[in-house]
């Protein structure tokens, strides 16, 4: 792969610390959801963090494809829900479901576009054969 771009973010603390990127626009406070034995939920953790990563990519893989293709949809929407689970060796994973709304095509259509973005997103190629990915398609302009 020849690098088109790099991000660039550093971590202290953990899941209970801060993550910054190079250039200070990202700066937040980490800490362990409730759900992981954290105090509260009133700030992001690392899987909101790539949760909102992926469905951005995601969504910008979704209006490629459709231009590529000159499928004229509605506002698409990607909703990324990333579980963190344990594996049963001691070790964890990570299981992600993409929630993918795309309005004013039929629903063969919309399948089809987002089977197709999930061969595009760097992070659907990343994740592919490691982790599993859960594709819910919706055409609903509501949803």
């Amino acid at each position: 792969m020849q690098a088109i771009y790099t991000a660039v973010a550093t971590a202290t603390g953990g899941r209970n610390g801060q993550v910054k990127s190079d250039n200070g626009v990202l700066d937040l406070e980490v800490r362990m959801p409730k759900a992981l034995g954290g105090a509260n939920d009133d700030f992001t953790n690392p899987e909101q963090i790539f949760a909102a990563g992926y469905s951005a990519c995601f969504d910008s893989a979704l209006n490629l494809v459709s231009k590529q293709l000159k499928v004229k949809t509605g506002e698409t929407a990607v909703t990324a829900k990333v579980a963190i689970g344990a594996l049963g060796d001691g070790t964890f994973g990570l299981g992600v479901e993409l929630v993918v709304n795309i309005p004013d095509v039929t629903t063969e259509e919309a399948q089809m576009l987002a089977e197709r973005a999930h061969q595009v997103c760097p992070y659907s190629n990343a994740l592919r054969n490691n982790v599993d990915v859960k594709l819910t398609v919706t055409n609903n302009q509501y949803a």
